[in-house]
């Protein structure tokens, strides 16, 4: 009894061993590698996506907090915008 437990045990760390070996083999290949860089790719877009989210969430909410117009919307104009707007640039 004894015997056929080390033997099974012993098949099963070698089945494991080989399909970790092909693994690792495979990550190592032009394809693998590739792979890897291209899941990393999304991982930094998905987490770049996050932040850019965060932010404008955080700013929309800072922005209502102080009473301020809400984003995307010019707060101050200059008076050359203001006079452009108005038809007039100053000169007769």
């Amino acid at each position: 009894m004894a015997r056929s437990l080390w033997f099974v045990a012993g098949a099963g760390a070698g089945v494991y061993v080989m399909s970790r070996a092909r693994r690792a083999a495979e990550s190592l290949t032009a394809d693998g590698l590739r792979d890897r860089v291209n899941g990393l790719g999304v991982g930094v877009r998905l987490f770049r996506d996050e932040v850019a989210a965060g932010r404008a969430e955080k700013e929309t909410e800072l922005r209502e907090r102080m009473g301020l117009v809400p984003h995307g919307v010019p707060e101050l104009t200059t008076r050359q915008t203001a006079r452009q707007t108005e038809g007039t640039d100053g000169h007769q």
